[in-house]
C-alpha cells in the first residue's frame, strides 16, 4: 500500500476499517466533550460498553439469591469460568481445558515456578530477558532466594548487543545451549514492555526443551496483542494480565495456560486450594488434595465473580470481531504509524527520536516505543497537552500502542501531526 501523509488518506482507510464499528463499543475519555486519543491499550484497555451491565447482573444475583448465586440465576456463578474459556481460548491458541482465570499476573507466576521450577543438582538455573517488568524481576529474586539460591548466579539475563535495543533469537539460543546442562526453566516475556520486541516463542520453547529444561512466558504485553498458538508451540505454561489488551478493568482476573500433558501428573508440586478440587466431591469437605484434571486444578480460591463479568464483557467483544480480524488491522495500522515515524525523522536533519521497536511486522505487536534523543520529557508534555494519551518511560522513552479495536487511522495521522509541531517547537 502507498502510504500518504495526510488527514484525507487517514481518513479513506478509516472509511474502508471493516472494524471501525467497535469502536462504538468503548468509553473513550474525553475533555470538554473531545474525544482523547488514547494510545495507552498496553498499559490499560478501554472499558467496553456493556462491562456495567454485565457487573450489574453480578449484583443483582447477590441481591436476589445470596450464596445461592452459585447455583441459581441466568449464569450460575458455579459454572460461570466455562463462559470464558472457550473465547479466550481462541485469542491464545489454546484448548479451552489448558486455560484458567484466577489471581493476577505475578501471583500466577508465582504458582507456576511451584510447578515448573523444580531445582535439582546442578540444574537449577533460570534463564530470562534483562529488562523484564519489574514484577517478573522482583517475583524471581524472592522464589530463588525461598531455595536458599543467590539470585546473581541462579538467574541469567541475556541483553542487547552493544548498540541494539532489542535481543537477537540467536543469541537467546546460543545462551540457552550454553547452559543446557545446568538449566532448570526458561521464563521469558511474550513482548517485551520497554521496547515493544516480540520474540519468537516457538524458537525458544524448542530451544529449551532440547536442553531439557521447562518453558513458560509472562504474555501481559502479548495476550489480545498478537498471534499465539500457545498449545501448538508446546509450551509449558503462560501467564497474563487482562487489564491491556484485553480490557477487561484495572485489576483485572489474571490468565493462565498450563498445557494439557501436564493435567494427570499427581506428582507434580502444586499450591492447593479447595477450588482446584475436584469439582464432583468439592462440597464433601474431605481431606487429602484430588485436583481438577486440567488448568482448574491449579485454582486456588473462590473466583472473583465481578472480576469474571468484567472479563466476560470484554472477551465478547473479540469473539465478535474476530482475533484474526484484529491482527490483520493491527498489522495495517502500525506500518502506517511506522510510516509517519519514519517520514518525520526523514524531514528532520537532526534525528530527534528513534524507533526502538523491530520494524519487521514478526517481530511486534500494537506497541511502538520511541527514544527520544533530545527534548524528549518537553516533547511528551505537548503530547499530553494535546490530548495524547501516551506513557514515559525513564530515561527517555515515549511509549504508544494504537490498538485495533478502538483506535483509527485518523488518530494515528493526528498523533503525527502533533508530534511533528512539538519537535519544532523551541
Amino acid at each position: 500500500m502507498q502510504y500518504q501523509e495526510t488527514s484525507d488518506f487517514a481518513k479513506s482507510l478509516d472509511d474502508e476499517d471493516q472494524l471501525k464499528k467497535f469502536r462504538g463499543e468503548f468509553l473513550i475519555p474525553q475533555v470538554s466533550g473531545k474525544k482523547q486519543i488514547y494510545f495507552l491499550g498496553n498499559s490499560l484497555g478501554l472499558q467496553p460498553r456493556k462491562t456495567q451491565g454485565y457487573i450489574q447482573q453480578i449484583l443483582d444475583q447477590w441481591a436476589n439469591y445470596g450464596v445461592e448465586g452459585f447455583f441459581k440465576g441466568d449464569t450460575p456463578w458455579f459454572n460461570y469460568h466455562d463462559l470464558l474459556i472457550f473465547p479466550l481460548s481462541q485469542i491464545v491458541g489454546a484448548l479451552p481445558h489448558e486455560l484458567v482465570l484466577m489471581n493476577q499476573l505475578t501471583v500466577n507466576l508465582h504458582l507456576m515456578m511451584v510447578s515448573f521450577y523444580t531445582p535439582k543438582g546442578k540444574r537449577n538455573k533460570i534463564i530470562c530477558e534483562a529488562k523484564a517488568f519489574p514484577s517478573d524481576q522482583y517475583m524471581f529474586e524472592t522464589h530463588v532466594k525461598h531455595y536458599g539460591f543467590n539470585p546473581e548466579t541462579i538467574i541469567i539475563e541475556i541483553f542487547p548487543r552493544d548498540g541494539e535495543h532489542t535481543i537477537r533469537t540467536e543469541d537467546i539460543i546460543q545462551k540457552i545451549d550454553e547452559h543446557k546442562e545446568e538449566l532448570a526453566l526458561v521464563l521469558w516475556g511474550g513482548v517485551n514492555y520497554y521496547s515493544g520486541q516480540l520474540f519468537d516463542i516457538a524458537v525458544i520453547t524448542k530451544a529449551a526443551h532440547d536442553a531439557g529444561a521447562k518453558v513458560g512466558f509472562d504474555l501481559a504485553h502479548a495476550a489480545g496483542n498478537v498471534k499465539l498458538l500457545l498449545h501448538d508451540w508446546d509450551v509449558d505454561f503462560a501467564c497474563w494480565c487482562s487489564y491491556k489488551y484485553l480490557n477487561s478493568g484495572p485489576g483485572a482476573i489474571g490468565g493462565t495456560f498450563i498445557h494439557e500433558r501436564f493435567h494427570k501428573n499427581a506428582n507434580l508440586p502444586r499450591y492447593a486450594g479447595w477450588w482446584g478440587y475436584d469439582k464432583q466431591t468439592r462440597f464433601k469437605m474431605e481431606k487429602g488434595f484430588i485436583p481438577v484434571e486440567s488448568a482448574e486444578g491449579w485454582q486456588i480460591s473462590t473466583p472473583a465473580m465481578v472480576l469474571s463479568a468484567s472479563h466476560q464483557a470484554a472477551l465478547e467483544v473479540f469473539s465478535e470481531a474476530g482475533m484474526e480480524n484484529l491482527l490483520q488491522k493491527s498489522r495495517v495500522m502500525q506500518d502506517y504509524l511506522f510510516y509517519i515515524l519514519d517520514k518525520l525523522n526523514k524531514d528532520d536533519k537532526g534525528k530527534i527520536l528513534e524507533i526502538i521497536t523491530p520494524h519487521n511486522q514478526s517481530e511486534r505487536g500494537c506497541q511502538v516505543s520511541i527514544l527520544m534523543h533530545e527534548k524528549g520529557k518537553r516533547i511528551f508534555g505537548e503530547l499530553s497537552a494535546k490530548g495524547v494519551f501516551a506513557d514515559w518511560r525513564e530515561p527517555n522513552v515515549i511509549r504508544i500502542a494504537p490498538v485495533p479495536l478502538y483506535n483509527t487511522f485518523s488518530e494515528i495521522w493526528s498523533f503525527g501531526n502533533i508530534l511533528k509541531n512539538a519537535i519544532a517547537m523551541d
